[in-house]
């Protein structure tokens, strides 16, 4: 046996000053930024059109007969065949002999047609009770790379699919989002920045009047605000590839609302900075348009994601089978009571001395996610943050796989991903990782739904005892 004379040393010894400086480039000033901005912006724009038409949009593929009646339309295939025989006016696909392919606004009528003369017993569209307001789902934590933005992704076109109709609001500057959805997005007057602005506006109308009449000088009323005084969430709200999704986008400086918000608040201490978005949504009748809302927040605790967890019914925390993640997250729920509970005790207190009742942040449900799953490593570590966090968790975890990898280098979600391209056992797998989120997502939506309905119909029957409400989720269906 022979040995080396000479122990390889590590790469970090020997390392020759000289050179090194020689490998460096001048001193970086500010401009240089700008210039590496400039190539990470054209470099973005050119990945992010991988996934584009070639008119510079993005499209939603087609959906084969396997998949519509696999995953969208509890049907057979032979009989979902004889139906669009019989049935010339309903959409027939396109494509030769039985392999047909259909658009998901084809998928859609075709729902609404089996929903009318189908089984009764068969889910055809999903449910929503008649007279109650869409749901608000927003996906938070601070900390970055947990899977945020593409849990959400995936779940606005989970929902899209089942048939629900979703508005997206990308409140996270990067845009992430906004890519994903294909959304084109100039300036910070394309975002939710005047949403807020217009909301802060209104309450320095409301201000001002009452100082006019106590002969006081008005609150300073600028340019930006009496623009934004003329915004519409309508203004901003822009269709996506997908037919029931829309969305309202993000860009980098929506950030600049981190610093306005504070500015305001500043200005006038009664305006309720965090109750923002939650107006808009309900003063221009969204909630009554679509059935989801969903919110994608930064990786921070700011005004933004204050402003989303304010107006949400369900939270929603993806995190990392990691010991870093577990600690952040719960770092996390540490900071979401201080701030609230902090807002909570301020407000009271005035409310108190004005006798009014108090007010108190409350969510329908909260689930944390464990993302990027390998179950091989991680299934301890899994373990014990189930444990720790207890009803909080999900019961799935999602699982990382190559076709999720395959898809987010396409800037696509993987319901956009044409199943050819896969074996089809690799195709089931990975589109499973986030069918089974949904189907956990879902379950929540729904219960939560439910429960509003219960007490719905027992404050209508308390208010009138001879009105009864018998509403099944059956009866109850709607073509979401």
């Amino acid at each position: 046996m022979t040995s080396s004379s000479k122990t390889d040393q590590p790469p970090y010894f020997n390392i020759d000053p000289a050179k090194a400086a020689a490998g460096l480039s001048q001193p970086i000033d500010t401009a240089r930024f700008a210039k590496a901005a400039a190539f990470a912006a054209k470099g973005r724009d050119d990945l992010a059109r991988r996934g584009y038409a070639p008119d510079g949009r993005k499209r939603l593929r087609r959906f084969s007969t396997w998949e519509v009646c696999r995953y969208l339309i509890p049907v057979a295939p032979a009989h979902f065949r004889r139906v669009l025989k019989a049935h010339p006016d309903l959409p027939q696909g396109t494509g030769e002999g039985n392999s047909k392919w259909f658009t998901l606004e084809d998928v859609l009528r075709l729902r609404d047609h089996f929903a009318a003369e189908g089984v009764a017993s068969r889910e055809y569209r999903p449910w929503r009770p008649e007279g109650l307001p869409a749901k608000v789902i927003a996906v938070a934590n601070f900390k970055g790379g947990v899977g945020k933005t593409s849990t959400a992704a995936h779940l606005a076109m989970s929902a899209a699919l089942d048939g629900y109709r979703v508005l997206v609001i990308d409140l996270d500057s990067q845009g992430s989002m906004t890519s994903i959805m294909g959304g084109q997005v100039s300036d910070e007057w394309q975002t939710a920045f005047p949403l807020l602005a217009k909301d802060y506006a209104q309450h320095v109308e409301a201000e001002n009047r009452v100082r006019e009449a106590e002969g006081l000088s008005p609150l300073p009323f600028d340019e930006t605000l009496s623009e934004a005084r003329q915004v519409s969430a309508r203004d901003i709200i822009q269709p996506t590839h997908w037919p029931n999704i829309d969305l309202i986008g993000a860009q980098l400086n929506l950030y600049w609302a981190e610093f306005q918000v504070p500015v305001w608040r500043m200005q006038l201490r009664s305006w309720p900075l965090w109750d923002a978005l939650t107006s808009c949504l309900e003063d221009e009748n969204l909630l009554n348009e679509y059935d989801i809302v969903l919110l994608d927040t930064p990786p921070a605790l700011g005004y933004l994601t204050i402003n989303a967890l304010a107006a949400a019914d369900i939270l929603l925390v993806p995190l990392g089978a990691s010991f870093l993640e577990f600690d952040s997250t719960g770092r996390f729920f540490d900071m979401l009571y201080s701030t609230f509970a902090s807002i909570e005790d301020g407000e009271n207190a005035a409310r108190r001395r004005d006798g009014l009742p108090e007010m108190r942040f409350e969510w329908d449900a909260v689930r944390a996610l464990v993302t990027r799953f390998d179950a091989n490593q991680q299934t301890d570590l899994a373990n014990v943050i189930q444990a720790y966090f207890g009803d909080f968790m999900t019961t799935y975890r999602q699982e990382f796989t190559a076709m999720v990898g395959q898809a987010g280098e396409q800037v696509n979600g993987i319901y956009e991903a044409d199943y050819r391209e896969y074996n089809r056992d690799t195709y089931v797998r990975g589109r499973e990782t986030f069918d089974r989120t949904w189907a956990e997502v879902k379950e929540v939506l729904l219960g939560t739904w439910w429960r509003d309905q219960q007490m719905a119909n027992a404050e209508a029957e308390a208010t009138d005892p001879t009105q009864t409400t018998q509403d099944t989720p059956t009866e109850d269906r709607t073509n979401g």
